[in-house]
């Protein structure tokens, strides 16, 4: 592993563990050279996921498209960054765990309005309002309907 700050190639593990998260190993390195430590982190690789859109055209699996429509959609809302990157992280061990090498864009986006929902209903309605297309306020206000009636059983 290369020293991010003088670029030199012998660093030395000095502590290892396994991440918060239990799916990577979090290391520390410190570099023979100049003396600095870093972390680094080590994820077991995947077999490649090729997501189908509702076009049936396919494209490769792209976290950061999740990711985005999180943020987006978690604006102005009480939901911390780690919280948003521990439910991508929760969206993206369900996918994964599927076992599939092809999934369908609508299968992930179910997934991650379910747990949208948990984390924030005010970050969910705005998600489903772009994902599922709403088309005017009487969908939008179904789609409360619907959550105001979860809550209420």
């Amino acid at each position: 592993m290369k020293c991010p700050f003088c670029g030199e190639e012998n660093t030395k593990v000095i502590d290892s563990r396994p991440a918060d998260d239990n799916s990577s190993i979090r290391r520390r390195r410190k570099c023979e050279k100049c003396g600095k430590r870093f972390t680094t982190y080590e994820k077991l690789e995947t077999i490649p996921l090729v997501i189908i859109k509702k076009d049936e055209a396919r494209e490769p699996y792209d976290r950061s498209k999740i990711e985005n429509g999180v943020f987006r959609s978690c604006i102005k809302r009480p939901v911390s960054v780690d919280q948003i990157n521990a439910l991508v992280d929760s969206v993206e061990s369900a996918v994964f765990n599927l076992g599939e090498r092809e999934v369908p864009s609508s299968l992930i986006g179910e997934i991650l309005m379910n747990k949208l929902q948990e984390l924030d209903q005010v970050a969910y309605v705005r998600f489903a309002s772009v994902y599922r297309e709403f088309k005017d306020v009487n969908t939008f206000m179904d789609e409360i309907k619907k959550l105001l009636d979860q809550q209420a059983n």
